[in-house]
């Protein structure tokens, strides 16, 4: 019996398109205002350009070749846990502001409450930061979501298409796998998720339906009917 269900974010809650066309553009136009402004004087913000520079090798005090290493790496989507970090920062300002609400699919904030009504314990596990992650359902347009979920993971407990990831949420949630319901729109995140014993269903929210022996489904509504089956 499901008793658990863990998410992805992008294509499966919400839009691609709001990540790659609202969020990241937002994190290019204002990183390097944002490092230059808080690298001497925001500790947070200093931690994660030691490990920019430990990682990409840049010089530390070589500010504007941080920026542009961040920068890069925003172009390359890359799933660098300090830029991660500081496009968190960015966005809560972002956020705050007002500048943008987070995209979450109508039919995902319906059933996150419903599911959260009926006892499920909801988790996120996605490539963005934690605090990515809280802000997105925080500041949702659909109003503050995050009462519903018990918790949240990223990278941080191994990359998304690794199954010895889900086997660490596994440890630290201390529940049975097959109790545990993953949804995704990437088939190696779910055949990953499968490895480590986990239950999933394959959201395609956009075209065609694969034809696949797990379950494929086009939106929440059709998560829940197979709830409702199991």
């Amino acid at each position: 019996m499901i008793r658990v269900i863990l998410t992805d974010i992008e294509g499966t809650t919400s839009s691609i398109a709001f990540v790659h066309e609202v969020l990241f553009p937002y994190a290019a136009d204002h990183m390097a205002e944002f490092v230059r402004d808080g690298h001497q004087s925001t500790l947070e913000i200093s931690e994660q350009l030691d490990a920019v520079s430990e990682v990409s090798g840049m010089a530390r005090d070589d500010i504007e070749g941080l920026v542009e290493t961040l920068l890069n790496w925003i172009r390359e989507d890359r799933k660098e846990p300090s830029l991660k970090a500081l496009q968190g920062m960015l966005w809560q300002k972002g956020y705050q502001q007002g500048a943008f609400k987070g995209h979450v699919y109508a039919d995902a904030a319906d059933y996150l409450q419903r599911w959260h009504d009926r006892g499920l314990r909801l988790f996120v596990y996605s490539s963005g930061s934690v605090k990515a992650q809280k802000l997105i359902f925080g500041f949702s347009e659909a109003g503050d979501l995050t009462p519903f979920f018990s918790g949240y993971f990223d990278t941080r407990v191994g990359a998304k298409r690794q199954p010895e990831a889900y086997q660490t949420i596994l440890n630290e949630l201390g529940v049975e796998a097959g109790t545990v319901l993953f949804l995704s729109d990437v088939e190696a995140e779910l055949e990953a998720a499968e490895s480590a014993g986990m239950k999933t269903v394959w959201v395609v929210r956009e075209g065609d339906k694969p034809v696949s022996d797990r379950p494929v489904v086009s939106d929440f509504a059709g998560v829940d009917a197979l709830l409702r089956e199991r």
